[in-house]
């Protein structure tokens, strides 16, 4: 036994004898999904890990289990945390506070109580007035105003039109004395995306409350002798590991034809693509085919989450939720890349209101893009780029936005129905997202590349939140 670990255990001896209440995990490790061992061997093989821990803990004072999980992919973390530190922390047109409680606002728009309490404890940390937390009416009335944008941004960001900046009921940008700056308002429109497609990663993940935060902890006796508080700092406190697979008894052999059935779909695929290539009107068509079938993808576990109220009060129209793209008769334009992109458009726009911004929001999106290891489960050097795109393009179809040229056929081709149903869910509504949805698709994955496909999510869906916003922005501003 080391002399830092039998220190830590006396101690406890100590505050158990005083009577003092010891706290304890619930869950074993930082998501409910992944085995604890898994991400902690990661974490202690990889020296590039330590160093951004440090930079991580010495910027935020503590190691979130979010950044834990994030682990498994260093290169993207790296520019993930750089990111949100200088969002939350740099130089920008907003005040501290204002920042924090922006993602609270955003995270609780999808009932995300894990981030809406780590930025509850930011937002008092910086010098936020307590009042605020009672409920957003109590919040001053630029924030309030708020509201709208966040609502239809976080649920059905096809909707946001230059009228919602220029002329909405309470018009972010009029000359008034709780008006917006241009520069306020993208800087705002940033983080309120980063929030929405956090929260996304919360759930899609099975992010564990952090132990000092509600949910997190328990002060009833262990149900195994011998634990203590040195335990939980020492990583020794997954007591009962037992991971049940609850996608049902799928054989091994089953999920691994699963994956060799994959493999050649992406082969016959590129040959496909060698020997002929559609035409626009047959690509166009193929597009509308998929966006309509995407509408009918949902789960057998869906069900309406009644927000909590120390989460809904954070909102208004706690009602409001995702509707999908073109349903009920409602016709909404099909976005075209092609007119509006963020290389071209958005992180201009970006940059020039909010400066590197733009560079860094970029730089992420390129990361998660072009992420790979070239494995596929068992399999090695292999041409993932397909895939990715396929995932990528789903995500944006199922928001209306079109590629012209790419051939959205591929992605029934490449996508089985239990992973649309995870990828639409992670998406659109991330408070239902189940262990039963993470375990069901890419069975003989590892859940380092599941880790992964929730990068590819996340960043897909900001970047489609981002280019609504920005469009309606750029409108306003011509």
């Amino acid at each position: 036994m080391s002399p830092v670990y039998f220190s830590q255990k006396l101690i406890c001896v100590q505050w158990e004898e005083l009577g003092i209440r010891i706290p304890r995990p619930l869950g074993h490790g930082p998501s409910r999904f992944i085995p604890e061992k898994e991400i902690l061997q990661v974490g202690n093989e990889d020296a590039q890990m330590h160093a951004l821990f440090a930079d991580s803990f010495a910027a935020l004072g503590r190691l979130d289990n979010i950044t834990l999980v994030m682990v498994f992919h260093p290169q993207y973390l790296e520019s993930f945390l750089k990111t949100q530190h200088y969002l939350l922390q740099m130089d920008g047109p907003l005040p501290l506070h204002y920042r924090h409680y922006i993602g609270i606002m955003a995270a609780a728009r999808h009932q995300c109580s894990y981030l809406v309490n780590l930025h509850v404890n930011d937002f008092l940390h910086v010098g936020g007035d307590p009042k605020w937390l009672n409920g957003l009416e109590n919040a001053p009335q630029k924030l309030q105003n708020l509201g709208e944008l966040n609502k239809v941004l976080a649920h059905r960001p096809w909707l946001i039109t230059k009228e919602h900046i220029e002329v909405s009921s309470k018009g972010l940008l009029k000359a008034e004395e709780h008006s917006w700056s241009l520069a306020e308002l993208v800087h705002a429109v940033v983080l309120l995306t980063h929030y929405h497609s956090l929260a996304s990663f919360t759930f899609g993940c099975g992010i564990s409350p952090e132990i000092h935060c509600d949910g997190g902890h328990t002060f009833r006796p262990p149900s195994v002798s011998n634990y203590c508080i040195c335990d939980i700092t020492n990583g020794n406190h997954s007591v009962d590991e037992m991971q049940v697979n609850s996608a049902g008894n799928v054989s091994v052999s089953d999920s691994f034809f699963e994956v060799e059935a994959l493999m050649e779909k992406m082969r016959q695929l590129q040959e496909c693509r060698d020997e002929e290539e559609a035409s626009q009107e047959e690509m166009a068509s193929r597009f509308e085919i998929e966006k309509r079938e995407s509408m009918f993808v949902f789960s057998s576990d869906d069900e309406e989450v009644t927000p909590a109220r120390d989460v809904s009060r954070h909102f208004e129209d706690t009602s409001y939720g995702y509707k999908d793209f073109s349903r009920h008769g409602m016709h909404v334009p099909t976005f075209r890349v092609q007119d509006y992109c963020w290389e071209d458009h958005g992180y201009s726009l970006v940059n020039r209101l909010y400066p590197d911004v733009g560079q860094l929001i970029d730089e992420k999106f390129h990361i998660a893009y072009n992420l790979t290891y070239n494995t596929m489960a068992m399999h090695k050097d292999v041409d993932t780029s397909m895939l990715r795109r396929a995932i990528w393009n789903y995500i944006h179809c199922m928001f209306g936005i079109r590629y012209d040229d790419y051939d959205y056929g591929e992605i029934n081709q490449l996508l089985d129905r239990s992973f649309k149903v995870y990828i639409k869910t992670v998406v659109c509504t991330p408070e239902k997202v189940t262990k039963r949805m993470y375990d069901s698709f890419w069975r003989q994955f590892k859940h380092s590349e599941k880790v992964h496909v929730n990068l590819l999510l996340i960043e897909a869906r900001m970047q489609a939140e981002l280019l609504y916003a920005l469009r309606a922005i750029t409108r306003y501003m011509t």
